[in-house]
């Protein structure tokens, strides 16, 4: 599965690297917070409208190659005007078309990885799939810190941008064959109805779904800014060289989830996901007080932990969950896209939320509020444990029989 691993390894800085620099970047060339969060709020709410349909696309496509192909070519492309202008409007239009081409990309990839290793070997692959996005971006975060220490920010982009290049070449090496179309969709194996896929409204009737969706989107309320304005936070008081100190706090974070996303695959093995993604939902309110109280470059450590635990398990659960409750539907990557999109409101309301209450009230009394938002996420947990349980352990409820448990995603 070298392939797969190696796509997910390079796509990481590619679909992450620019984000946490873009901040400091334009901080330098004269930009406030608040009209940073916009134009990152922007291109999130650009991409988060097209998550759904770009999984429906995915679902129905036997192109799916081409979905990270895309996206890949926007990034070189987005990285380039943003090297030439930082005109608010051109910037805004970079982050917009990277964040339409890019919305495919996660169904795209949990669709080609489910094509090829199918359900019985779905949790395992995406866990290893999200090791090395994590050291993906742990290495190209600390490639970003160096060659922006050595060069300028500038060089950020251009790292960015042959990330993208290398993600094409990628996925290019996946043979077009190793690919079934119709496992990749969540359609039962074996023939039978298997052939035919359940209406949309099955989205609507997943009560799992709904309260994963929710609780993803209070979440990412808070957790979408935090990173950004932690970086600009300690900047703006002169505690760290801008480019290293972003860098660090990649770093931190993405090795902390590399070992999460390995635990996480072996705990849903086990014993289902629900307790996996409790614990991600418990790690942000303690990282928003620890991140208020903390502003210097030794904060990063603590504050980027959290980070690593809670999007690290994260990063497992949630595609996996997704995938054993839609199992049969015939509509798992829009499954997957419908979740994205509304954990994409969140993240996407996030920077602008954030960086307004900053410039309102301070950069500590922000990172509590943001941090609060995690705890309507553990509400929702809590009070519907009921039906998630069952669901997190691939007993579906969607108002209608569940599909016969498979292989050892049962």
């Amino acid at each position: 599965m070298w392939p797969l691993q190696s796509l997910n390894f390079f796509m990481a800085d590619m679909q992450a690297g620019i984000g946490p620099f873009l901040g400091v970047f334009l901080l330098a060339y004269g930009w406030q917070s608040g009209l940073i969060g916009s134009v990152m709020t922007i291109g999130g709410v650009a991409g988060m409208l097209m998550t759904a349909p770009a999984g429906a696309l995915v679902d129905s496509t036997t192109h799916k190659r081409s979905y990270v192909i895309v996206p890949g070519i926007c990034t070189v492309l987005a990285s380039a005007i943003i090297l030439l202008s930082q005109n608010f409007w051109l910037v805004a239009a970079s982050q917009v078309a990277t964040a339409i081409a890019g919305a495919a990309i996660g169904p795209a990839v949990n669709g080609i990885t489910l094509g090829i290793v199918r359900q019985a070997g779905f949790n395992l692959q995406n866990g290893r799939n999200q090791a090395f996005n994590h050291a993906g971006n742990m290495v190209g975060a600390g490639l970003s810190g160096l060659l922006g220490w050595k060069f300028g920010l500038p060089a950020v982009f251009a790292l960015a941008a042959l990330f993208g290049i290398l993600s094409i070449a990628s996925v290019l090496m996946i043979p077009r064959d190793a690919i079934d179309d119709k496992v990749a969709r969540g359609l039962k194996e074996g023939g039978g109805d298997g052939g035919k896929a359940s209406g949309l409204r099955v989205l609507g009737e997943c009560k799992p779904l709904l309260i994963l969706a929710a609780a993803l989107a209070c979440f990412h309320l808070g957790n979408g800014a935090m990173l950004p304005l932690y970086g600009m936070a300690v900047v703006a008081a002169k505690q760290s060289d801008p480019a290293s100190f972003v860098a660090v706090t990649i770093v931190v974070a993405q090795g902390i989830m590399i070992v999460a996303s390995l635990i996480a695959m072996r705990m849903i093995e086990k014993d289902g996901a629900w307790v996996v993604l409790l614990i991600s939902f418990l790690a942000l309110p303690v990282r928003g007080l620890i991140a208020a109280y903390v502003i210097n470059e030794w904060g990063v450590y603590p504050v980027q932990i959290l980070d690593g635990v809670g999007a690290g398990l994260q990063s497992v659960a949630v595609p996996a969950l997704v995938a054993r409750i839609l199992n049969g539907t015939g509509r798992i990557n829009v499954g997957q896209g419908a979740v994205m999109t509304v954990q994409g409101l969140g993240a996407s309301l996030s920077p602008a939320i954030g960086g307004w209450i900053a410039q309102g009230i301070g950069y500590s009394g922000a990172f509590v509020i943001l941090g609060a938002f995690a705890l309507g996420s553990i509400a929702l947990w809590i009070a519907f444990a009921s039906v998630l349980k069952p669901a997190c352990k691939g007993e579906a409820d969607r108002g209608a029989p569940a599909p016969a448990p498979v292989g050892t995603l049962a």
